[in-house]
């Protein structure tokens, strides 16, 4: 009776082996019924389609990133927003061509570029969200850097940061002592002042002064590192 069943389950098998074969065979020799018949003209160019993926035809100017960021760069509003941050740099009389710069969060590197063509060769920014090559993506709630291997660290930004004591830290940490902590907020004075300076725990307040910067008025604040505010 097994023998039987056997038998009779390869006899199925065999015919669906079969049809699927007879199948594929038809299908394959088919013409699709989307395909362009081969007597169709090539001249038109709605129906001319590229070779292959490296078709020079497909590179779009728009799609190349180094034109696209040369495009931005030379836009009037980023070429106005870095003369503004020179302007800003150029008023700390901190900086030589030799300061390690450290940028937090900033952007897309309007303050990078500003100090690379004040001259300053070693700046390094840093943002969430990469925008090469001025800026390199980093938490800065958690910097990748030794201690101590900035002269001078700067951010436009720390109101806006999630952990301000902790974005503060950082950007302490990671800078020698005798540099200086340089941040620009929404402009304030007094208590607001001092609220911030308190962030930098291991730093003393050097100054804090009302300024211009793209565009908005805003108060920087500096603060010297290895020298504690409450000594």
């Amino acid at each position: 009776m097994e023998k039987h069943i056997e038998k009779f389950l390869n006899k199925v098998s065999l015919v669906f082996i079969t049809i699927a074969t007879i199948t594929l065979l038809y299908l394959s020799l088919q013409t699709p019924q989307t395909c362009i018949p081969p007597n169709t003209p090539t001249t038109k160019p709605h129906l001319k389609f590229p070779s292959s993926t490296c078709d020079p035809s497909l590179n779009h100017p728009y799609m190349d990133p180094t034109k696209k960021r040369l495009k931005l760069w030379s836009s009037k509003s980023w070429l106005s927003q870095v003369s503004s941050f020179t302007t800003f740099f150029q008023s700390l009389n901190l900086l030589n061509n030799e300061t390690k710069v450290l940028c937090v969060s900033a952007g897309a590197g309007h303050e990078v570029m500003a100090l690379n063509n004040m001259g300053v060769s070693d700046v390094t920014g840093v943002e969430i969200v990469d925008s090469l090559p001025l800026v390199k993506r980093a938490d800065p709630n958690n910097l990748p850097f030794f201690d101590g291997v900035f002269d001078l660290a700067f951010s436009a930004h720390l109101e806006e940061a999630l952990f301000p004591l902790r974005f503060a830290g950082e950007m302490e940490r990671t800078v020698r002592n005798g540099g200086v902590c340089v941040v620009v907020v929404e402009e304030c004075g007094g208590v607001e002042v001092d609220a911030i300076v308190g962030l930098f725990r291991k730093s003393m307040f050097v100054g804090a002064e009302n300024v211009t910067l793209i565009g908005m008025r805003m108060t920087r604040i500096i603060t010297r590192v290895g020298v504690s505010s409450s000594s």
